[in-house]
C-alpha cells in the first residue's frame, strides 16, 4: 500500500451548529412585576402611599386633626442593549453549514439579551434606585434588610438559618406571605450548600404534601421558591469579605419596565463588501426596587 494515499484523504466537517451551554431564558422576569409599552426617558410605574396611624379619641367635641399620608414616587430609567452579528457571504462559501446558521445566530443573541434582563433586575434589587417627584432622590438598600454573612454561625454560605432570618425580616415588615410568593435566586454553590443542611434533606423536618426536592433540585422551602441562576453578583459583605449577594423578594417588590422587548432583524447588508447577512437584536428596559421592605439581601460566603 502506498504511503502517499494519506494525501488523498477527505476532510469532512459538521454541517450542523449547536450553541454552547448557557442560560438562554430570563429566569427572573416571571418572578417580578412587569410593565410594557413604556415611552420617554423615565417612567414612574407606581405611586406609593406610606402607612398612617389612627388616633384614639379621648375628648368629645375637640377639633378633628388631619392626617396627611406621605406619597412616594418610584422611577425606572431605560437602558439600551443590542448585539449585531454578521455572516459574510465569502465565509459562507468556505463553511459546510446549512441555512439554519442565521437562526442559530439569532437564538444565541436572544439568549444573551435574556441574561441582560436578569442582570438589570439583579442590579435593581439591591442597588441604588431613584425616587422623588422628579427622580432626584437616590434610595440605597437599607442595612435592616440585610442578613449578615455570619448569621447562624461563623461566616458561611447560604444556610437554613439565613433563610429563616430573611423570612423573619419579611414577616416583621408585614409582608403577607400567605398571599405573596417569596422567591430566592441561588447559584449552584448555594444549592450545594443547602443540600448539606439536614433541615432541607430530611423528611422529618418537611411533613406535608409538597416536597422540598424535585428530582434532586431544591424547589421550595419555608414558603420560598428557588430560582437557579449563575448571574448573582459578588460584593463586599458585612464582614469585609467577598460574598455572593443572594436576594429574597416577593413579586410586588421588584419592577421590570420594558420600553421594547427583544426584537430580531435579519437583513442583508448591501452597503458592505461581500453583501453579508446581519443578525441584529435589541432591547430597551429598566428595573427598580418598588419597596425596600419587600426585598432582603443574604450574604453567602462561598469559600
Amino acid at each position: 500500500m502506498s504511503v502517499n494515499i494519506l494525501n488523498a484523504q477527505v476532510q469532512r466537517f459538521a454541517s450542523d451548529v449547536q450553541l454552547l451551554l448557557q442560560q438562554t431564558d430570563s429566569r427572573l422576569q416571571p418572578a417580578v412585576d412587569v410593565g410594557t409599552g413604556y415611552m420617554g426617558n423615565r417612567v414612574s410605574p407606581v405611586e406609593q402611599i406610606a402607612s398612617i396611624s389612627a388616633s384614639k379619641v379621648t375628648t368629645r367635641g375637640e377639633p378633628m386633626p388631619a392626617t396627611d399620608a406621605t406619597f412616594v414616587r418610584r422611577w425606572v430609567l431605560p437602558e439600551d442593549w443590542d448585539l449585531a452579528q454578521r455572516i459574510d457571504s465569502f465565509d459562507s462559501l468556505r463553511l459546510a453549514l446549512d441555512q439554519g446558521i442565521k437562526s442559530k445566530y439569532a437564538e444565541n443573541a436572544v439568549a444573551a439579551l435574556n441574561r441582560a434582563k436578569d442582570n438589570v433586575i439583579l442590579a435593581a434589587m439591591c442597588g441604588t434606585n431613584l425616587t422623588g417627584e422628579a427622580a432626584g432622590t437616590s434610595t440605597t438598600f437599607p442595612s435592616g434588610q440585610v442578613v449578615g454573612v455570619s448569621v447562624g454561625a461563623t461566616t458561611s454560605n447560604l444556610t437554613v438559618a439565613k433563610l429563616k432570618r430573611a423570612q423573619r425580616i419579611l414577616l416583621a415588615n408585614d409582608v403577607d406571605l400567605s398571599r405573596e410568593t417569596a422567591y430566592c435566586a441561588i447559584t449552584a454553590r448555594q444549592h450545594e450548600a443547602l443540600l448539606n443542611e439536614i433541615e432541607i434533606t430530611s423528611q422529618d423536618f418537611n411533613p406535608g404534601e409538597r416536597p422540598v426536592l424535585q428530582e434532586g433540585m431544591i424547589a421550595r422551602f419555608l414558603g420560598i421558591n428557588f430560582i437557579h441562576t449563575e448571574l448573582l453578583p459578588t460584593g463586599t459583605d458585612d464582614a469585609a469579605g467577598t460574598s455572593r449577594s443572594v436576594p429574597v423578594w416577593v413579586k410586588s417588590g421588584v419592577h421590570l419596565g420594558l420600553w421594547s422587548d427583544i426584537t430580531v432583524d435579519i437583513t442583508q447588508r448591501r452597503d458592505i463588501r461581500g453583501l453579508p447577512w446581519q443578525v441584529y437584536t435589541k432591547l430597551t428596559l429598566g428595573a427598580t426596587r418598588l419597596d425596600e421592605e419587600k426585598v432582603v439581601r443574604i450574604w453567602a460566603r462561598e469559600s
